[in-house]
């Protein structure tokens, strides 16, 4: 039989799993030896990078369009048919080649993940991992389909969002409570999937032998290079030098708006009671501008959106039925990134984009390396590619380099901005010691009202202030856990994004000093992909992994001084 790869994954799409079959025979019954183990690992990966294409093209369609019934279906039966079966026959191919105890140039990061892989997997699993993905799923339709009547408008919560940026203070308040309501309507169907979400995710843990879901997620999600317990004392060193810090701001914000208490829904408008920013009206405005700024921070990067834009790479704009959030997915045998949004028209999508942006970056510089496992990058350091692009991006925002704004309304962007990463941290915390708690006192995280006590509990300790006022909103709070879509889809994923922001400041604080060689370090460490270890990442980008008391307090200190500066 003709064992030649298909030219591209368009025409798997349709493809049974009798169809693959073959693939995965020939690599099993192929004999390995030290002049032919580059060329069999090539051909395992081609195969697998376009089978993940495949995966990604389903998955893609089920998110633009939530209310696609026959994307759901090629969706499901992607993952029953194609991605169980897959993972037990590449199973068996890492097990081949770990005993072979061959291995091509320059492979030793992608070797230790492997080896990891095989020890975790478990055939009981497979179906198992399939329906946490399917209730995910069932997840986002709810959040999808939550709209209310504003304004003689149905709208999704999404477009309300702008609102809390108005300087009409009943509005906003009208508008927080109509979209928290509606939230709370759905309050026992999240309730019901989180509960059998994780029974599974205690079953997946059981079935491969780990006493809880977070050892198992640790070894799942290749954390090597830090424990559970570096995460509390992460969470430790939020609370004593960045809970203060967020205080100081908020005491500033109360102040500035005149009055005695702040609500919830006085939390984003501007101080000085200027109109929100309105940096575009059309998507494809938010996609121009966004090319200027790439090219003017480095006309590589500008290269790489200009190939995203004529290859229809971008799917930006908000509209009824869209899936919540945004995203950046790869077509791996392409080696092509896709971003996925819901723009509406204010700063933080502009954040968003050129966030995301730096995630396809990543896909772009790391392209050369041959093999799919070596661009497998752990997401402490792919969260450093989107953050730092939003610092290094922000001194293009102006009009006069094609951006969004005049110098004054690029300064207050650039304020809003970095007040919001001091913000963040305790934010990530609350989300990140969530799911500490929820993974290793399962049966406590069973009840929800449990859920909602501990997510209460965590939110005095890191979000609760003297300078905000929640009465009446205590329900609100306590479902917080129902609205971070992570902790549905990806868990354990929020804490990368509080390192990675550390690691993001660190690059920024270097391109204060040398701009040209901050920027080429930061694509050399982006060019390495996911092959090297996680303070060898850092390092080539010119920073260091860490997350103690001294780096947070450099971090703190270095955006209060811009922040005056830029005032």
């Amino acid at each position: 039989m003709n064992h030649t790869l298909p030219k591209d994954s368009s025409q798997m799409m349709d493809w049974s799993w009798d169809k693959y079959i073959p693939f995965f025979d020939f690599l099993e019954n192929s004999g390995l030896t030290t002049k032919n183990i580059s060329d069999w690992m090539k051909y395992w990966s081609d195969l697998s990078e376009l089978i993940g294409e495949v995966g990604t093209s389903v998955y893609v369609s089920t998110t633009v369009d939530t209310t696609d019934e026959e994307a759901k279906v090629r969706y499901h039966r992607f993952l029953e048919d194609i991605s169980e079966n897959v993972s037990s026959r590449n199973q068996i191919l890492k097990i081949k080649f770990l005993e072979s105890k061959l291995s091509p140039d320059n492979f030793e990061i992608p070797l230790r993940g492997m080896k990891s892989e095989v020890e975790l997997f478990s055939t009981d699993n497979l179906p198992l991992l399939t329906s946490d993905a399917k209730l995910s799923k069932e997840y986002d339709a709810i959040i999808g389909s939550q709209t209310v009547n504003w304004e003689d408008e149905e709208v999704t919560l999404t477009r309300l969002s702008p609102v809390m940026l108005e300087t009409n203070r009943n509005k906003r308040e009208n508008a927080w409570k109509l979209a928290s309501a509606r939230r709370l309507e759905d309050r026992s169907e999240i309730n019901e999937i989180w509960k059998k979400i994780l029974k599974i995710r205690m079953s997946i843990a059981d079935n491969s032998g780990y006493d809880d879901y977070r050892a198992w997620r640790w070894e799942y999600l290749k954390r090597f290079d830090y424990t559970p317990d570096d995460c509390l004392i992460f969470h430790e060193s939020i609370e004593k030098i960045i809970v203060p810090l967020a205080n100081k701001l908020l005491q500033k914000r109360k102040e500035a708006l005149g009055l005695e208490k702040l609500k919830p829904w006085d939390l984003s408008v501007d101080i000085f009671g200027r109109d929100a920013l309105v940096p575009f009206e059309e998507a494809s405005e938010l996609e121009e501008k966004c090319h200027n700024i790439f090219s003017s921070v480095d006309s590589d990067l500008g290269n790489h959106f200009g190939i995203m834009r004529e290859k229809g790479l971008l799917d930006l704009g908000n509209r009824k039925g869209k899936a919540p959030g945004g995203y950046c997915t790869e077509y791996p045998y392409q080696r092509l990134p896709f971003i996925f949004m819901n723009a509406v028209g204010t700063h933080s999508d502009v954040q968003t984009m050129i966030h995301e942006g730096g995630h396809a970056f990543h896909v772009f510089e790391s392209a050369d390396l041959p093999y799919t496992s070596q661009r497998d990058v752990g997401m402490e350091f792919a969260e450093v590619a989107s953050m730092a692009m939003e610092l290094l991006a922000s001194p293009f925002l102006t009009e006069n380099v094609g951006g969004f704004y005049s110098e004054e309304e690029s300064a207050r962007a650039r304020i809003e901005h970095l007040e919001k990463v001091i913000m963040f941290w305790p934010y990530m915390a609350v989300v990140d010691a969530f799911q500490h708690w929820a993974y290793t006192n399962p049966a406590e995280a069973l009840d929800p009202n449990n859920c909602d006590e501990e997510w209460t509990k965590l939110w005095k300790r890191f979000q609760m202030s003297d300078h905000i006022d929640y009465t009446g909103c205590e329900d609100i709070i306590a479902t917080g856990w129902h609205n971070k879509l992570h902790i549905y889809h990806v868990p354990f994923y929020y804490v990368e994004y509080g390192m990675a922001q550390l690691g993001a400041i660190q690059i920024w604080g270097n391109s204060l000093s040398d701009e040209k060689k901050a920027i080429q370090n930061y694509k050399s460490a982006l060019g390495l992909g996911g092959n090297a270890t996680l303070p060898e990442l850092y390092e080539a980008a010119g920073v260091k992994f860490s997350f103690d008391d001294k780096t947070l307090e450099y971090a703190a200190s270095l955006i209060e001084k811009q922040i005056k500066e830029l005032s």
